[in-house]
């Protein structure tokens, strides 16, 4: 297996893009790659794109097909695959960029995800994300994505003493890191109050305590590591990529407060890299909700199962602390356009080791995981970066 690199990186803002289009999205984040990679066009060998609902939101499935021809690619006739794991698709999309490079298949890959949400009713969104879960077992007894992390946060509360203030406090985080991403969905100050008194969603959660539906789209360009430097001067290595499954609906589950499929991707990534939890300076972490992040902080290794609330509250997760965690604001700072989001996470994070980031730069990153969830867990995909 080769070595893999990510040599070039695109995004658009995440938000309310009432002015553009799904197209526009993909086209916009797709040019700053190229450009950023310096590559043209015929030197593209395949596209995977991480959409989760185009069906739904723009009424337009065959998305592959879509992206290479507004691309101006489709003359070229390059290979383009859309793939979907709920959320978790663009990393998703991240991972078979990965194989294609990694197996020798393919010398030069487009990695992109992208979605189109505000454009339809809220009821609709909400919808689309309960199809994350066990629509069978869950959607239709009327349970919701708020509500079934409602019941993880719940748990974990009643059995580690986790604090509302402690869920309250990955929001005030996450939007304070946000003010520094231009990019950002939420570019402003919050306060453990201002969560604490914002409407309820599903007890205990808050409308605060929710990433925020957005457009937006991501994209970066994959190439071996030996041929990196054609491309820039500046590659980052994917040390480690990592997919699992767990169960769909909660109720399969022997513990609430443990996403296992977190867990077993994470030893599968540290055990390819070489690396240990400790050697993380800089991670993205799915915090769809408040408590999604602080089981992840539990279920990669990064502090003792039970303690994330703690974690957290004693700053062990800001930029100075013992690991910054979501230094762009994350999905709640950022705003969460479900398939574009796993791309952006890989993107800070070479941004990070680059040394790229501005006035968010984690210093001396050296070592870096994207971690991104479908539903409650029923996908799990972990990449870890390092500088070559």
């Amino acid at each position: 297996m080769r070595e893999v690199a990510v040599v070039g990186v695109g995004s658009t803002r995440f938000g309310e893009q009432w002015d553009k289009s799904f197209r526009d999205g993909f086209a916009e984040a797709g040019l700053k790659a190229i450009a950023d990679a310096r590559i043209k066009g015929e030197d593209i060998d395949s596209i995977y794109i991480g959409n989760m609902s185009a069906g739904k939101f723009i009424e337009q499935e065959h998305v592959g097909a879509l992206v290479a021809d507004v691309s101006g690619l489709s003359g070229f006739h390059i290979p383009a695959t859309r793939v979907e794991g709920a959320c978790a698709s663009g990393a998703l999309a991240l991972r078979q960029g990965y194989l294609a490079i990694a197996s020798g298949q393919n010398d030069l890959v487009v990695v992109a995800g992208v979605e189109k949400t505000t454009d339809v009713a809220s009821e609709l969104v909400e919808d689309m994300q309960a199809s994350a879960a066990d629509r069978e077992w869950e959607g239709f007894q009327g349970a919701t994505l708020p509500a079934l992390f409602a019941m993880m946060a719940r748990a974990h509360m009643h059995r580690y003493g986790t604090t509302r203030e402690q869920l309250a406090q990955v929001a005030v985080q996450n939007h304070q890191n946000a003010t520094r991403n231009p990019e950002a969905q939420y570019r402003r100050v919050i306060k453990i109050e201002d969560v604490m008194g914002s409407p309820w969603v599903a007890d205990p959660l808050r409308v605060l305590d929710c990433a925020g539906a957005a457009d937006g789209a991501s994209a970066l360009i994959l190439a071996p590591l030996d041929q990196a430097k054609k491309y820039t001067q500046t590659p980052v290595v994917i040390a480690a990529s990592s997919q699992t499954s767990g169960t769909l609906a909660l109720h399969d589950r022997p513990d609430l407060t443990t996403i296992d499929s977190i867990q077993a991707a994470a030893q599968k990534a540290y055990q390819k890299a070489g690396v240990q939890p400790k050697d993380i300076q800089v991670a993205e972490l799915h915090d769809s909700y408040t408590i999604a992040e602080l089981l992840a902080l539990e279920d990669l290794g990064f502090c003792p199962k039970g303690q994330s609330g703690k974690f957290v509250e004693e700053g062990q997760t800001l930029p100075d602390g013992q690991i910054a965690v979501n230094p762009g604001g994350g999905l709640k700072g950022c705003g969460h356009p479900l398939g574009a989001t796993g791309v952006r996470q890989a993107i800070e994070i070479v941004h990070q080791l680059r040394g790229t980031a501005g006035d968010r730069q984690v210093p001396n990153a050296q070592v870096g995981l994207a971690q991104s969830l479908g539903g409650t867990g029923g996908t799990c995909v972990v990449h870890i970066l390092r500088r070559p």
